[in-house]
């Protein structure tokens, strides 16, 4: 679940909280053992207890994913899945770090055809040839494994199927871009150059973003920015990349409930997330498929 790049507070103190939290958006801070971790715009540098606890999270959230692949089909209503996402959560006991969030009432979030992103589960039914993004977070053990992937209800047409293979690829080029010694901006990069091949939009509403013991933590992972710039990457760094890719035109807008993130031109919207961090000699990707599923048909 990614945030929109000004969440943290409303006008007017927001100006000058957000100019302070993105200075030191390029501050670092060793994270060990069970220390408190505020949202103050450093970037958190883990430890092996990260990495394990990290790992745990990511390996449920995926987990997760892979039992919702069977639930995606035509009839099915949005409310079913997100229900069953949180007994899932529930059972192995983690808890859904969207469900009271800002308000936030479901489990997941669920994103169907022309909506880009934080799609509200309810009692839509699912028709052939939808198109679905699925985004699961749960809490364990106090780390926040955060991942989304696409699904089809039934047989989408090729041009749906094309857009969810881009936005996957721009995934894997964005997550192999995050090197040790790189920059942030080599992510977006990547991303943005792949999804041009196409003619296809990268939204820049919403972004990737820092996480571990805090849902949503610096660094704002922008997925269309310029190669060499932004902060270091280092070992340590916990993060989401999760790409949004339009059809059409980039520009998106929020739905009157306040969460709903829809294209403007109503072009259909692919999204795929991984956690992941920063490792001594590349990445690890928390949030991979234990059984391959990572990405449409399974």
């Amino acid at each position: 679940m990614g945030p929109s790049h000004s969440e943290a507070d409303t006008p007017p103190l927001a100006f000058l909280r957000a100019i302070r939290y993105m200075t030191r958006m390029h501050e670092y801070q060793l994270i060990d053992g069970d220390q408190t971790v505020y949202r103050d715009g450093t970037i958190k540098l883990h430890t092996e207890e990260g990495y394990e606890g990290m790992r745990a999270a990511g390996r449920l959230a995926a987990t997760i994913l892979d039992e919702v692949a069977d639930l995606v089909q035509p009839g099915v209503t949005t409310e079913s899945i997100d229900t069953r996402i949180r007994e899932m959560m529930l059972d192995a006991g983690a808890v859904p770090a969207t469900l009271g969030y800002r308000g936030y009432t479901h489990s997941s979030c669920i994103s169907i055809n022309h909506v880009i992103c934080h799609g509200i589960p309810g009692e839509k039914v699912l028709k052939d040839g939808d198109i679905l993004n699925v985004d699961v977070t749960p809490l364990l053990d106090g780390w926040h494994g955060d991942t989304s992937r696409m699904f089809f209800a039934g047989e989408p047409s090729l041009k749906a199927k094309r857009l969810v293979d881009v936005t996957y690829e721009c995934l894997m080029l964005g997550i192999e871009a995050a090197q040790p010694g790189a920059r942030l901006g080599d992510i977006g990069a990547a991303i943005e150059a792949h999804a041009k091949q196409f003619r296809y939009g990268v939204v820049r509403e919403f972004c990737g973003h820092g996480l571990g013991r805090l849902f949503h933590d610096a660094p704002e992972v922008v997925h269309a920015a310029k190669a060499g710039t932004g902060p270091e990457l280092k070992p340590g760094m916990f993060f989401t990349i999760e790409p949004m890719i339009n059809l059409g035109k980039p520009w998106a807008k929020v739905l009157g409930d306040g969460w709903t993130a829809v294209t403007r031109d109503k072009s259909l919207s692919a999204q795929f997330e991984h956690s992941i961090a920063i490792t001594e000699d590349g990445n690890e990707i928390f949030t991979k498929s234990p059984t391959g599923r990572d990405k449409p048909p399974y």
